[in-house]
């Protein structure tokens, strides 16, 4: 990616190079030339100098440093806003899976008129943290339908851990909110052990449990929230849906409750 950027950039510099030296047809020219002329210059046959021609730009490029740093923010921002257009088709055409999927926990009010989705791994230290932003944006908003979807990437010990989570919920649901806060917000690593532990805690039985883990629906599930991760460019944990957007990142709860505003707004 980096190397993509740059070969950019030096695209852009190169042309600006041409212009501001009136480098056009081996000879000075005004600064008048448009993009067009820029390109027919460049494939015409002439006699400009390849080493001097080098030297110019580099010259140029040591002198406007900055014209790289706006390429690449000019870049970026292009990326960006080709990704928010894919990820508002996905989200279009995914609705129940992201929102209303069977296998996905939900917290604050079941009924709430705005929904926030959140993708996240038991043993992700973000998320972790981020466990209080939940807790006190399902409070302070009574409308709030808080959804929270399975996404463990960080290792056999999080997948492990996601399967006895989606089990208990299958089985317990009315109790998910318990369990999820204990062993995300617990000490140590999220393992299956420590899952099975919280869901014995809450009442589970043990031999039922660990029946409804075999279910070939929850491996099933969990692939599934695998690709739509990658449709919507989601790598890490914490991210977010709320609305018709995006959120990477543990970006806190003043962020997260904006997000929700602007959700609303849009009702």
């Amino acid at each position: 990616m980096k190397k993509a950027i740059l070969l950019g950039t030096t695209g852009v510099a190169v042309a600006l190079a041409m212009l501001g030296f009136g480098f056009v047809t081996g000879s000075p020219q005004p600064a008048k030339a448009d993009a067009a002329q820029i390109a027919q210059a460049a494939s015409a046959d002439t006699k400009i100098d390849r080493v001097e021609v080098e030297g110019i730009i580099r010259d140029y490029l040591l002198k406007n440093p900055e014209v790289l740093l706006e390429a690449q923010q000019a870049l970026e921002a292009k990326q960006k806003e080709a990704q928010q257009v894919a990820s508002l088709s996905v989200i279009k055409n995914a609705k129940d899976q992201i929102f209303n999927s069977t296998f996905d926990g939900v917290v604050g009010n079941p009924n709430g008129k705005v929904t926030i989705v959140e993708f996240y791994d038991y043993n992700c230290g973000y998320c972790k943290r981020a466990i209080e932003d939940m807790q006190a944006l399902t409070t302070a908003d009574p409308d709030l339908r808080f959804v929270l979807k399975e996404f463990p990437i960080l290792g056999p010990d999080s997948q492990k851990a996601s399967v006895v989570s989606m089990a208990f919920h299958l089985m317990m649901p009315e109790k998910y909110g318990e369990f999820h806060n204990a062993l995300l917000g617990g000490q140590g690593r999220a393992t299956e052990a420590a899952a099975i532990k919280v869901a014995l805690s809450l009442g589970a039985n043990e031999a039922a449990l660990r029946e409804k883990m075999k279910d070939p629906s929850i491996a099933e599930a969990l692939s599934k929230t695998y690709d739509l991760a990658n449709k919507l460019a989601i790598t890490g944990t914490p991210s977010y849906v709320v609305g018709n957007e995006v959120v990477f990142g543990a970006l806190g709860q003043e962020v997260l409750a904006e997000k929700i505003e602007a959700a609303k707004a849009a009702l």
